[in-house]
């Protein structure tokens, strides 16, 4: 089945309703999406911000559908009994939580196995869910959908590797070009006659092939999949790299050949301990270095990025009408976390005005940090107040947050970290500051310290409370304060004013008025 949207009349495929129905929205009402791929069988339920939704639930089951697929050509028995249960479980699951029906894909297994009909027969039968099959093409379409929700200009080449099949998609400043599918998914590649050398030999000529019609343009690859995370997650464990976020974790072609190294000289047990993935993707992951290693020698891409979007949220990319996609995911979602969770919703945008003249020079890229900064300046004060501070940071280190990278992550997190207090000497950001450049770490800082000190004028809405003025060559900041605002500046808001003005090395003056 084709999922593919015609562009003269709606598709709701596979959720049967439209998600977006207004164009203004913000928020997605909960959307249970299932995948049942060669290896998994994994439900996702999103919620939140609609250009940027959170994880509501996530749970995964390692089937094997697909294992000793291409021998016998059926499902795996014993891996259809486990989705069969798996599936059950999820659709009652959404029965509790009253949700509309869920929507259930499945890919290369159940598309290539002469008993996929029946499978799907099975499951109607017993849990009511309508199993849709995608082939090669649209599952490649779909993966990079899922990267073009967390990067939305994105442009390279996507690579989607699951148990029975590798898809390729080409991105373009945000648009899906050509992509193709192949047979070089683990499950399948355990197969190969000729041992590791004939495998890699199958493997070399099948990415050959697929250069020759995708062309030798130099751009990032986008990796899609639960292999090449697991790649990753060695790869971090190997160079002790201090942020364990998966989602636009980057790789150089250098970085890929010590850890296929690494992987050939270490055992599966150890290994199995630093990525912290069960034995069943354990196990693939040998088959999948090979193919990585492989492609990245024949393309040559620029970096290597790890995307934790997939298939699953090209499906809410492909129904999100152009004034939603359009919108920012970093913002979208601090707009929400701030709607959500502030004291004063709508505070944010203000201080953003407040502090912005201590940015001058910056770029539409640092910018936009500030204004994340700003909008979940509020969102943790509900924590203890000795917690604040780390709430805040572990917020920006560790939540949902898409459109960033790491440095941009931890440039963040500083920046909230002090919002709530001046010293970080002790704290966990120690270990995620070489990161960051020096001047990096003096931004954020003195974001922090801004929102710290906007944060106590109260600001109102269309009125000129307070506004700063920086003067850098007179080496003076200014504060400019009306009079029915005299009152707001006490001792500790003048405290902050005068932190503020040191941290750029300025004269503090207040101007009343």
């Amino acid at each position: 089945m084709n999922l593919q949207v015609d562009p003269t009349m709606p598709n709701w495929e596979p959720f049967g309703r439209p998600l977006f129905d207004d164009p203004s929205v913000q928020s997605l009402s909960r959307v249970g999406v299932v995948d049942v791929g060669s290896n998994s069988v994994r439900l996702v339920i999103f919620d939140g911000a609609a250009r940027s939704p959170a994880y509501f639930f996530n749970e995964k089951v390692m089937c094997g559908l697909g294992s000793g697929l291409a021998d016998t050509g059926i499902l795996n028995p014993e891996g259809r009994e486990r989705a069969l249960r798996a599936l059950a479980r999820f659709q009652a699951l959404a029965d509790h939580m009253n949700m509309p029906p869920l929507s259930v894909v499945a890919t290369a297994a159940v598309r290539d196995a002469e008993d996929g009909p029946a499978f799907r027969e099975e499951v109607k039968a017993e849990t009511g869910l309508d199993v849709h099959v995608i082939d090669g093409e649209e599952e490649a379409r779909l993966s990079a959908q899922g990267v073009l929700l967390g990067w939305p200009d994105a442009s390279g080449l996507v690579c989607d590797i699951g148990g029975s099949s590798m898809e390729l998609a080409e991105l373009s400043d945000g648009t899906v070009g050509r992509r193709e599918t192949s047979n070089l998914g683990p499950l399948k590649l355990q197969t190969i006659k000729g041992g590791r050398r004939g495998r890699q030999a199958h493997i070399k000529d099948t990415i050959e092939a697929m250069h020759g019609r995708f062309g030798a343009d130099r751009k990032r690859l986008f990796l899609v999949g639960g292999s090449w995370r697991a790649i990753a997650k060695i790869d971090m464990a190997r160079q002790d790299y201090p942020l364990r976020v998966l989602h636009e974790y980057t790789m150089s072609a250098a970085d890929l050949t010590k850890t296929a190294r690494f992987i050939a000289e270490t055992d599966t047990d150890t290994l199995r301990g630093l990525a912290k993935v069960s034995s069943t993707r354990m196990d693939l992951v040998p088959y999948a270095i090979d193919v990585l290693t492989t492609l990245v020698r024949t393309f040559q891409p620029t970096d290597i990025a790890i995307s934790s979007y997939g298939i699953r949220e090209g499906l809410l990319y492909e129904q999100m009408p152009p004034s939603v996609r359009d919108r920012d995911p970093l913002i979208e979602a601090c707009h929400f976390a701030e709607d959500k969770d502030a004291r004063s919703p709508g505070y944010g945008r203000r201080l953003f005005r407040f502090v912005l003249p201590l940015f001058p020079d910056a770029s539409p890229q640092r910018l936009r940090l500030i204004k994340a900064a700003c909008l979940l300046h509020d969102v943790s004060w509900r924590a203890h107040p000795d917690y604040r501070a780390e709430a805040c940071f572990d917020y920006a280190t560790r939540s949902n947050l898409c459109g960033l990278d790491h440095a941009e992550r931890v440039f963040l997190a500083l920046a909230l970290l002090h919002r709530y207090t001046k010293k970080r000497s002790g704290s966990r950001v120690e270990t995620l500051l070489p990161l960051l450049t020096s001047k990096q770490v003096a931004q954020a800082e003195l974001l922090g310290k801004a929102m710290r000190f906007g944060a106590m004028l109260w600001l109102r809405e269309g009125d000129l409370t307070a506004q700063l003025k920086w003067l850098p060559d007179n080496k003076q900041l200014e504060l400019h304060l009306i009079d029915d605002a005299r009152a707001l500046f006490g001792e500790v808001a003048e405290s902050r004013f005068q932190s503020l003005a040191s941290a750029v090395d300025a004269k503090p003056v207040v101007k009343l008025g």
